[in-house]
């Protein structure tokens, strides 16, 4: 008999949101994380479940501790998935951290690719609308090459999507808006393959270079998709990490 899922242990959740905030930027390296008694106050837990959350990013290598100083963000080769973009969109109205510089490609209306139309669950050969980006770190340079697509249909009424700028709390926000469509979940894919000419050029990788491929459709509360997206990671990216309990 199937059992509902155990939440993982407070510290666990703790040290997540901490480390969500350094992969997305928000804490960029050197800077201080909270410290124990601040933690404490801020989540309600006891001081040892602060103290082992933040042991539990030290073991994970996202933080140092310095003796009589602080704990501190260290430096990450990493970069946010989209769960941790939404994240940070729906709390700072930005996908993007002030690290981080984003340049558009492309904002048109194309011939559908087979596998955009099938995710988007349209006709076959529907057009649709493009928004492609490249998504640069000052430190790191490229990290990420990334395209939402949307039925075309709905260009007229969310005319925003033809223009490449950023739409503040990402277009999922700008379409609920619009269209009273409300995103209820999200469904991601991820695989590995060889980079393409372009992507080696854009991504400024060697040949042959493999990258990480990550698919992300966004679903309204009529399990109807509203969006999919596609974004490309270069070599040596820790893009997913994931913490859940393993019952016995």
């Amino acid at each position: 008999m199937p059992e509902l899922q155990q939440v993982l242990p407070k510290y666990l959740q703790i040290a997540g949101h901490i480390r969500d905030q350094i992969i997305r930027g928000d804490l960029q390296p050197g800077a201080e994380v909270p410290s124990e008694r601040e933690l404490a106050a801020t989540w309600k837990v006891a001081r040892p479940t602060a103290t082992k959350a933040l042991e539990n990013l030290r073991v994970q290598g996202f933080v140092d501790s310095r003796q009589g100083s602080g704990t501190y963000v260290r430096r990450q080769h990493a970069v946010p998935r989209a769960r941790e973009r939404y994240d940070r969109a729906r709390e700072l109205g930005t996908m993007y951290s002030d690290a981080e510089s984003v340049e558009f490609l492309a904002a048109d209306v194309v011939a559908g690719p087979a596998h955009v139309v099938e995710a988007l669950q349209i006709p076959a050969d529907s057009p649709v609308v493009r928004r492609a980006r490249i998504i640069r770190n000052k430190d790191d340079g490229p990290v990420e090459l990334s395209t939402s697509w949307f039925a075309a249909e709905l260009a007229e009424r969310a005319p925003r999507l033809l223009v490449g700028e950023r739409l503040r709390g990402g277009t999922a926000k700008y379409l609920s808006s619009i269209t009273n469509r409300v995103p209820a979940y999200a469904r991601d894919q991820v695989t590995a393959r060889l980079a393409t000419a372009e992507e080696r050029r854009l991504l400024l990788v060697s040949r042959p270079s493999a990258v990480l491929v990550y698919r992300l459709t966004i679903f309204d509360d009529r399990d109807v998709p509203m969006q999919f997206d596609e974004a490309t990671y270069p070599p040596g990216r820790w893009a997913f990490r994931q913490e859940y309990p393993l019952n016995p």
